[in-house]
């Protein structure tokens, strides 16, 4: 059920069926006029609905607007609809007014649905992977990761809701520079604790954090100095094993805190074990877009770009200015680049595992990397301009007591997901990393997040939920019946409790939103304004001193307006508490 859309729906009927009358009866000539556009306005005082019909196909029907908008609501039939009347305003705006039977069907729908409320089908479901997080399993997660992965698995869920078949994918980055680096760094803090920190630089580049001296130290609390005479390559392997075998492990554990559940870990070492990787770079090469430069092989991405930004409109010299640039696949000593495994890891999800649509949250240092995969995954034939969207997230700013908290993950002074989730709840960490659009930065105040009061935005949605269900606890504890499944609605007619029942509509179309828009932050705004307008209502109407038919409709608007805020807060992993 979708109140709004339905509302949406018999509107855009009744316009067009009046029109149809209105011509059947010589009141409007015939003419092939455009749909109806329906909106919500902002001003509720002159209508519920709007729209803009008779402006639209007014150069149709060579007409003036207002006398078209007078021969359609003459000709409105508003019986068997949930429109109570059609009014004109100024040159010939259209109104509608939502028939009482409206509002009491929103609360039949929650009662009738219950915990499925806010889940609709999907005019056309599709197979989706969303793939986030995919931290580097070299150190713990940080807070980048975790921003990533309550808009990644928000997004999954509102998908899911929406109607979709939607699968949660971790990428496990297990092979390339990263792991080289991660084997270096911890051979080097094997060896300083036999040898001596001086006697064993550090590389430069390496992982300076804290983590890498722990597993260093665990591994030789396992094996001694047994290793250190082997041979340098084969050292650097059992230790990168033996790290990766202690970071996954934990990763998946930190994720689970965090109340996020994958569905797929995939590892990138099985692409290049399985000889898919070199598969892939030989169907480009058969395709002709690929050459040979000083030993290596590349991919002519500048010519794949140039197609891809021609499809979309860039002229020429548009395109001259972006100073497009080739990449290598197979580097002169055989091995293939991170991009090549990448452009076969995502040809995997198109052709061998059928995904429909594939949705990837990155952090916005790889915008770069966006087209170049895409246009890759064209050359392939698997239509990556259209199938693949990136969802580029920007930066988190972590404040405390107004001043930044300094990251840093070289040198060991980031602040991991782990030691943010010792600070705050998980609710109040998955409510505030989405609370904005991917697009937009996050300062996180860590001091506002666990403040038990109304400034704190998750304390304030739960304290709503708490407080309807104390309300319900304490007339039940007084002999008065809460289990109410009908009541006489009808009796719902204080603007208060009108303003509610809106609200309470808005979910399915919220979540649907959510999904279109790629934005489950929309949830969060959602959720503070069911709060707000149920605390209105409960300022303004009495329900224990009520009439007792009155009162029984209450408790009923009550206990849907409480379950429109579990099934809110559910979608973005936060829990909806009894008290408080």
């Amino acid at each position: 059920m979708n109140p709004i859309q339905t509302a949406i729906r018999q509107a855009s009927e009744l316009l067009k069926n009046a029109y149809l009358s209105a011509a059947a009866a010589g009141d409007l000539p015939q003419a092939q006029l455009s749909e109806p556009q329906i909106e919500i306005p902002r001003d509720l005082r002159n209508g519920d609905y709007a729209s803009s019909f008779a402006m639209q196909n007014a150069k149709a029907l060579h007409l003036p607007p207002r006398k078209i908008a007078e021969a359609l609501t003459a000709h409105a039939r508003l019986e068997g609809t949930c429109f109570s009347a059609l009014e004109i305003a100024g040159p010939g705006f259209l109104n509608l007014r939502l028939a009482h039977s409206w509002f009491e069907s929103v609360l039949e729908g929650i009662v009738r649905e219950g915990a499925d409320y806010g889940r609709t089908p999907a005019d056309k479901p599709e197979k989706i992977m969303v793939e986030f997080v995919s931290a580097n399993p070299t150190g713990p997660m940080h807070m980048g990761n975790a921003r990533g992965g309550v808009l990644g698995d928000c997004l999954a869920e509102v998908l899911h809701r929406a109607g979709n078949d939607v699968t949660r994918e971790f990428y496990v980055n297990d092979a390339g520079n990263q792991i080289d680096k991660f084997a270096l760094s911890l051979d080097a803090r094997y060896r300083q604790l036999i040898l001596g920190e001086d006697a064993v630089p550090f590389p430069e580049d390496g992982y300076h954090g804290s983590d890498i001296k722990a597993l260093a130290k665990l591994f030789y609390e396992e094996h001694g100095d047994s290793w250190l005479q082997k041979d340098d390559a084969e050292r650097r392997q059992a230790l990168a094993s033996f790290g990766l075998e202690h970071n996954i492990p934990a990763m998946k554990a930190d994720l689970e805190r965090y109340l996020i559940h994958y569905d797929v870990w995939f590892f990138e070492s099985t692409l290049h074990e399985s000889g898919f990787v070199a598969d892939t770079v030989q169907k480009l090469t058969d395709g002709g877009w690929t050459y040979e430069k000083e030993g290596a092989l590349w991919l002519r991405t500048s010519a794949l770009l140039r197609n891809l930004y021609q499809a979309e409109g860039k002229t020429d010299e548009e395109i001259e200015k972006l100073e497009l640039k080739d990449d290598v696949l197979r580097r002169a000593n055989g091995f293939y680049t991170y991009f090549a495994a990448d452009i076969a890891y995502h040809r995997n999800k198109f052709e061998v595992r059928g995904f429909d649509r594939v949705i990837n949250i990155w952090g916005a240092d790889h915008h770069g990397h966006v087209a170049r995969l895409k246009c890759a995954l064209d050359a392939l034939g698997l239509d990556g301009s259209h199938r693949l969207e990136i969802v580029l997230m920007q930066l988190v700013q972590l404040v405390r007591d107004g001043q930044p908290v300094r990251m840093s993950k070289r040198t060991g002074n980031a602040i991991a997901l782990h030691d943010l989730l010792d600070e705050v709840s998980v609710d109040a960490a998955r409510f505030f990393f989405n609370s904005r659009s991917a697009a937009s930065p996050i300062e996180f105040d860590l001091g506002l997040a666990v403040r038990q009061d109304s400034d704190n935005p998750v304390y304030y949605v739960q304290y709503a939920h708490a407080r309807i269900k104390s309300i319900l606890k304490a007339l039940a504890q007084d002999g008065i019946s809460t289990e109410i499944s009908s009541a006489d609605l009808t009796l719902l007619t204080e603007p208060a409790e009108l303003e509610l029942i809106r609200e309470l509509s808005h979910l399915p179309e919220e979540i649907r939103l959510a999904a279109v828009q790629r934005d489950p932050s929309r949830l969060n705004r959602y959720a503070t304004q069911v709060a707000a307008a149920f605390h209105k209502f409960y300022t303004e109407c009495r329900i224990r001193d009520a009439a007792p038919a009155l009162r029984d409709a209450r408790i009923l608007l009550c206990s849907c307006t409480a379950a429109v805020i579990e099934n809110t807060l559910s979608a973005f992993g936060v829990s909806a508490p009894d008290h408080m």
